[in-house]
């Protein structure tokens, strides 16, 4: 099995519009208890909203702080959830469930295992310790 991470990113909306969308929390426990009995659930998490957020660059040796995201843009990071799955399909199918798919966007993505971290970081020439695996992880 393949990790892929769903990242769900919705517009953020007045309090009343987003106490309508909360009303899909059944459907999501539903799909979570789903997820989870297939074995396909490793971790989900709701993010605050964007105003909590504070980006960090480090440019020129320059450390800078930012309030906010560093993206501008209308949709945002809301949450995320890491499943185990045979493959791409699968993890696409399963991005379809969201019910957040409908307002926002769900970007699947594959996790790189630290496993082959490590080995793209010993083809990049860094010497890296065998334990280096259980740092990445």
């Amino acid at each position: 099995m393949s990790q892929y991470m769903l990242l769900v990113y919705e517009e953020e909306v007045e309090q009343a519009e987003q106490a309508e969308r909360e009303t899909v929390t059944p459907t999501l426990l539903e799909l979570h208890a789903s997820l989870r009995e297939a074995g396909l659930l490793v971790g989900v998490q709701r993010l605050r909203t964007v105003e909590s957020a504070t980006s960090v660059r480090v440019r020129d040796g320059q450390t800078e702080i930012t309030d906010g995201p560093f993206a501008v843009t209308k949709e945002v990071l809301a949450g995320y959830y890491i499943l185990d799955c045979a493959d791409l399909d699968e993890a696409l199918k399963q991005a379809a469930r969201l019910p957040m798919a409908g307002w926002g966007t769900v970007e699947v993505r594959p996790v790189v295992s630290a496993d082959e971290w490590v080995e793209v970081v010993r083809q990049a020439g860094v010497d890296v310790p065998d334990e280096a695996v259980n740092d990445l992880a």
